[in-house]
């Protein structure tokens, strides 16, 4: 059996707005520092909302575009890239993965790096020289689903692959329109119910979050944010316990949360 200390790190990462690319508030440095503690890291592959698809896809591309998909935010945003190079060779072994635990899944040689994937790698692993590649999520995925897709990601951290979970601990986009100053009672409360499942490694409260948390709907009018931390649950092993990475919350509504499982010792 893989010893813990021998896989890769999984992350779960709450990337906020589009602005979180130059604002990077409390939690863009700590994931620098972060980054710069991790080694022997083969490939990222990050699991990304913004990518949803008819079954599941992997990124195959070699020198995949960084893409812009948001509108309306500064012009400068439009400008910044993240030129890492992507993995193909490893997608396509991600893809005899996926369907030897029965998801069949189909590769994608055009696909580029959606800002959900590229705005917190800009802080994390900075200098973009690590090969990097998304999953993407299925339609209709629900959380037991999203749960299994991650443990069937599970055996690539034994090759170096780090599991980044791109998603958002709250994702009402209404509420972050309307420019809030103070953190919102429901954002925070749902966020230290998070916390509590995820310390606790209560994985069945976290599969049952929208009858069981406080302010669920409210913080998740839609699930495609909150599955990316099922994925990082069933990614880690039973005993490593996680890491809080304790990112504040912006805009009010949008609280930057994230966890980490198996990190080196020196990075808790």
């Amino acid at each position: 059996m893989t010893s813990p200390s021998t896989l890769a790190p999984v992350l779960f990462v709450s990337h906020g707005a589009p602005t979180f690319a130059m604002e990077p508030g409390t939690l863009g440095p700590l994931l620098t520092t972060l980054g710069q503690q991790l080694q022997g890291i083969t490939a990222v592959l990050v699991v990304s909302p913004h990518w949803q698809t008819r079954g599941v896809q992997v990124m195959a591309s070699a020198a995949p575009e960084t893409v812009y998909d948001f509108g309306g935010f500064p012009k400068a945003l439009y400008s910044l890239r993240y030129p890492a190079p992507g993995a193909p060779a490893i997608a396509a072994k991600v893809q005899r993965v996926l369907a030897d635990a029965g998801w069949p899944a189909t590769l994608d040689a055009r696909r580029g790096l959606d800002h959900v994937a590229w705005v917190p790698l800009r802080h994390l692993l900075p200098a973009a020289n690590i090969p990097v590649f998304q999953v993407s999520l299925p339609h209709g995925l629900d959380t037991a689903a999203a749960l299994r897709l991650g443990q069937a990601l599970a055996p690539l951290r034994a090759q170096g692959v780090l599991v980044l979970a791109s998603g958002s601990t709250t994702h009402n986009l209404y509420e972050f329109r309307q420019a809030h100053s103070a953190a919102a009672d429901y954002a925070v409360e749902f966020t230290h119910w998070i916390r509590q499942a995820v310390t606790g490694n209560a994985v069945d409260q976290l599969v049952d979050y929208r009858r069981l948390a406080p302010h669920a709907e409210r913080a998740h009018p839609s699930e495609e944010h909150y599955l990316p931390l099922l994925v990082a649950m069933g990614a880690h092993h039973a005993d490593e316990a996680p890491t809080v990475i304790d990112g504040g919350m912006t805009h009010g509504v949008l609280s930057m949360e994230s966890y980490a499982w198996g990190l080196p010792t020196s990075t808790h």
